[in-house]
Order: C-alpha cells, then sequence, then structure tokens
C-alpha cells in the first residue's frame, strides 16, 4: 500500500487543525474590538452627559515639593514653618455645609468634622435630616460610628440610647425604669437647601439670624445638578471670600488662560500667551436687612491672540451670604443660565472645605456645565496655592486701588462677636 502523498497529508492536517483555530483567534479578535467600542462608549457617555466630580485631598494641589519631597511632606513641612499672623476668630456665626443631600439616604448617619467638632447627621425615617454632637453624654461614644437609626433618632452603638433628632433628648434607655430629663446631646439648627444640609453656628448659642436663600430654579428643576469639586485649604476662612474686595488679583493671578493649568511656577508660560482672560469687578455690601449679605459683579472677557472675542462674555453675580456661602450666578449669550454654589466650611482653625456644586439649564448639554466648572477649578486652584503658603497681615500695606480689601474687611467683622473663638497658641517652654 503506497503512502499518501506529503503534500495531501500536510494540507489535510491544516484544514483540520488550522480552521479551528483561525476561528477561534477572529472571535478572540470580535471580542477585543467589541470590548474597546464599548468602553469607548462608556467613555463618551460619560463625559457627555454624567456630572463631574473632581474631589482634592490637602496635598494635591497648591505645594511646590522641593529637593525630592513628596506633595505630602511639602504639605506638611508648609503648614508646620509657615507663620500665622495675628488672626481673627477662627470661627464666625453664619450657616455653614455640612453635606450634600444625594449622599444621605433614609435610615443612614454619617460621622462629619465641622467646626473643631464631631457631628452626627442622620435622616431619619421622616426623610428630615437631623445633626446631634456625636458624643453619647453616657460614656462617650460616637453615635455615628456604629450607631443606626431608629425612626427619627440616633440609638447609641455603645449600650443602645436613643437619641431624638428635632431636639437631641434621649427618649429611651433599654436597661434603665426612668430617663434623666437632662440625658441630651447638643441639637444644631439644620436646613437643607439647594442639595446641600446647612447647620448653623453661633458662639453665644443664639438662634439663626437669617435663612439660606432657595434657588426656586433648582428647586422646580429648571437647573439640575451638573457636578461638583471638593478643596481643603490651610488657611483662616477669612482670606478665601476676601478675594472678593481684591480686584488687583484677578487681573495678575487669573489673566492666564486655564490651559496653562493651576501651578503659579509655570502658568505664565509663553506657549499659552495665545489664550488669556481679562475681568471687570465691582463689590457692594448689602444694607439691612441684609447686611449679612454682599455681591460682587464680575465681567469676563476672552482674548484670543491679542484680540477680544465676545463669544466670550460671561456675566457673573456673585452673592455671598454669611461667611460660608456664595452663589455664583453666571448667563452667556450661547451656553445659557446656571449657578455655582460654593460652600465654605470650617474643618479646622486654618483648615477649611471648599465645595463648587454646579447646576445648569436642564436642556444644555451637560459638557458644557462640566467644562465650566473645570476651568473654574483651576481658576480656584490657583488661588488655593497662595492661601495655602500664605500669612494673614491683620494691618496690610495697601494703596488706594486696594481700598474695597479694607471695606469687605469691615463688612466680614459683623460675623465675629466678642467671644467668638480664636486660635490657641501652644508654646514649648524650657521650665524644669
Amino acid at each position: 500500500m503506497k503512502a499518501p502523498p506529503a503534500g495531501l497529508f500536510s494540507g489535510d492536517l491544516m484544514w483540520r487543525f488550522e480552521g479551528p483555530l483561525d476561528a477561534q483567534a477572529g472571535a478572540a479578535v470580535r471580542c477585543i474590538i467589541a470590548g474597546v467600542l464599548i468602553y469607548a462608549a462608556w467613555r463618551l457617555y460619560r463625559l457627555l452627559f454624567c456630572p463631574l466630580v473632581l474631589l482634592r485631598a490637602l496635598d494635591d494641589v497648591g505645594y511646590v515639593p522641593e529637593d525630592g519631597r513628596s506633595k505630602a511632606q511639602a504639605a506638611n513641612e508648609v503648614r508646620r514653618r509657615r507663620k500665622i499672623g495675628d488672626l481673627p476668630p477662627v470661627y464666625p456665626n453664619g450657616w455653614y455645609r455640612v453635606l450634600d443631600t444625594c449622599v444621605l439616604k433614609r435610615g443612614q448617619v454619617r460621622n462629619v468634622t465641622v467646626l473643631g467638632e464631631q457631628v452626627a447627621v442622620f435622616r431619619g425615617q421622616d426623610d428630615k435630616a437631623y445633626v446631634l454632637d456625636a458624643y453619647c453624654p453616657h460614656l462617650g461614644a460616637n453615635l455615628a460610628v456604629g450607631g443606626r437609626v431608629v425612626g427619627n433618632c440616633i440609638e447609641c452603638p455603645f449600650h443602645g440610647w436613643q437619641f431624638a433628632g428635632n431636639d437631641g433628648k434621649c427618649v429611651k434607655i433599654p436597661y434603665a425604669k426612668k430617663v434623666p430629663d437632662f440625658a441630651k446631646v447638643r441639637r444644631w439648627p439644620s436646613c437643607e437647601v439647594n442639595g446641600h444640609i446647612m447647620v448653623w453656628f453661633h458662639c453665644d448659642g443664639e438662634d439663626p439670624q437669617w435663612t439660606v436663600p432657595e434657588k426656586q430654579a433648582i428647586t422646580k428643576g429648571e437647573w439640575v445638578y451638573r457636578g461638583r469639586t471638593e478643596h481643603f485649604i490651610n488657611a483662616h476662612i477669612q482670606e478665601i471670600p476676601e478675594n472678593a474686595g481684591d480686584f488687583a488679583h484677578l487681573n495678575h493671578l487669573h489673566t492666564p488662560g486655564i490651559i496653562s493649568g493651576n501651578d503659579l511656577c509655570h502658568t505664565n508660560s509663553q506657549i499659552f500667551k495665545f489664550f488669556q482672560h481679562e475681568w471687570e469687578a465691582c463689590w457692594d455690601p448689602q444694607s439691612e436687612p441684609n447686611k449679612h449679605c454682599a455681591k460682587m459683579y464680575l465681567k469676563h472677557g476672552l482674548i484670543l491672540f491679542g484680540h477680544h472675542c465676545s463669544l466670550g462674555d460671561i456675566h457673573v453675580v456673585a452673592s455671598q451670604v454669611g461667611p460660608g456661602l456664595v452663589f455664583l450666578d453666571f448667563e452667556q449669550l450661547l451656553i445659557g443660565r446656571g449657578t455655582i454654589i460654593q460652600c465654605v466650611t470650617p474643618v479646622e482653625p486654618l483648615l477649611q472645605c471648599v465645595t463648587h456644586t454646579i447646576f445648569y439649564q436642564w436642556n444644555v448639554l451637560p459638557l458644557i456645565p462640566k467644562i465650566i466648572l473645570a476651568g473654574e477649578s483651576v481658576q480656584f486652584e490657583r488661588d488655593l496655592m497662595i492661601w495655602n503658603n500664605k500669612k494673614y497681615v491683620s494691618k496690610p500695606l495697601i494703596v488706594k486701588e486696594d481700598s474695597t480689601i479694607q471695606r469687605h474687611r469691615r463688612w466680614f467683622s459683623q460675623f465675629y462677636s466678642e467671644n467668638s473663638p480664636r486660635l490657641q497658641y501652644q508654646h514649648d517652654t524650657f521650665d524644669f
């Protein structure tokens, strides 16, 4: 019997073994391509339609690491060595944000640090948000760490004591026949408005002296949430709103285009000189009954290759309400109207949490407000680098053109009382 021809045998093997392998390889390639397309579509969807969320840690921005140090090392060195200056009281009286509404579901509790205190923020079964001091008066357990919501009360995780959200009184001690009348924790006056949970602070325990304005366009759904940013700033709270009275810094610090970034060591690079901003501003405090309010009128212009581009004109009205809340209402001919809500909350005496939340017309492509918020974040981070490294000067050397800074300081002083807490310095001694 003759052996089959070599070519025929090898071809038969190729048909029998390589054919299925080719099919498997083709299927694998198609799966990879499909996966890449799905991922690209998902990324495109997030870019065009999902809100922007940008959360910065304290050492992420605003410090210049040198000599091989990390950002965290640079931040710690600056905080340790920087001169503080003669500071005003550290906690002004007013309303402050503690949480965003969307992060607190019914039956949930969160532990939050605000104004140097630990508070338990929880949402009762009545769907209202309550804020109580976090530490149980019994043996000091943190109500927000392991505690649970029971009805409209928070239950201590240590012994089961329950405290009512509306007044802080203890309503139940599982093993006691009677609850002492004086058993209670401090209740913080709070409100929930414009997508934020706010608390009222007054050093003397006085009731709220004004209400937080409600944006009807947000409440009615005409403007919808399109994103938020969060930054931590190593500075006194007054440094941040004081920028509203400092017009001179606008056309110096904020003239370079946002494409040149937030690092002040590089923002004036000649590469990006073709794209710049220009600013016009004025600031006015309001009179009674709104003396706790002030307005800044700001006009933004865009300069391309040395020429003013009218399409980049944006009119902004910044309405400050108390020490920790600003509404940045803006309008542009082509891209519509919206607002950025800036909330400044003291975490510690020289540590501020600043959030910017943007709400925009529902019928505008979400990418537009995302770009606006991202651009605003770049500009804000330039200020942040200044705040993180500067000293507070109580008696600044100013010229006539800086007079609005002093006007702003006089207006802001209304939020301090005689008993407003001040930073306590602890000095090492060599006493033996």
